[in-house]
C-alpha cells in the first residue's frame, strides 16, 4: 500500500504542476483552489500516506488501509470535478464536492484509526518479543 500511494502521488503531483503551469499561462486563476487541494490532498497526503505505510508495512496490509486509498482516491477527485463546477457556476457542484469531501474525511478517520490501532499493536508486540 506504501508504494501504491506513492505512485499515485507522483500522479497527483503532475496533475498539480500541470494546471497552476496551464492557469499560469493562460492567465485564468479561477481554479486557484483546485490547483492547491490537488497538491495538498493529492501530492502531499498520499506521499506522506505511503511514507507512514512504508514504515509501518502492517498498517499497510489492513482493510482499513485499502478502504482508505479507495476512499481518499475516489473521493478527491470527485470533489475536484464539483469544486470546479462550483467554480464556473453549475449548480451541481455543490452536492458532488459534498460527496467528495465526507469520501475524504471518512478515509482520513480510517487512516488515523489504522495508524494508532496498529502503532499500539506493534509496541504490545515488540514488548512481547522482548520479555520472551
Amino acid at each position: 500500500m506504501g508504494k501504491t500511494f506513492l505512485k499515485i502521488a507522483a500522479v497527483y503531483f503532475s496533475i498539480g504542476v500541470l494546471l497552476g503551469m496551464t492557469m499560469g499561462i493562460i492567465q485564468d486563476f479561477r481554479l486557484t483552489s483546485v490547483h492547491a487541494h490537488v497538491n495538498l490532498l493529492g501530492w502531499v497526503s498520499c506521499a506522506l500516506f505511503g511514507l507512514i505505510y512504508s514504515v509501518y508495512p502492517f498498517a499497510a496490509q489492513t482493510k482499513l488501509a485499502k478502504t482508505h486509498f479507495w476512499l481518499h482516491n475516489i473521493g478527491l477527485p470527485v470533489m475536484m470535478i464539483g469544486l470546479a463546477c462550483e467554480i464556473f457556476g453549475i449548480s451541481a457542484g455543490l452536492p458532488v464536492t459534498i460527496v467528495g469531501s465526507l469520501a475524504l474525511v471518512v478515509g482520513t478517520l480510517l487512516f488515523t484509526t489504522n495508524v494508532i490501532k496498529m502503532i499500539n499493536a506493534s509496541r504490545i508486540q515488540k514488548a512481547k518479543e522482548l520479555n520472551m
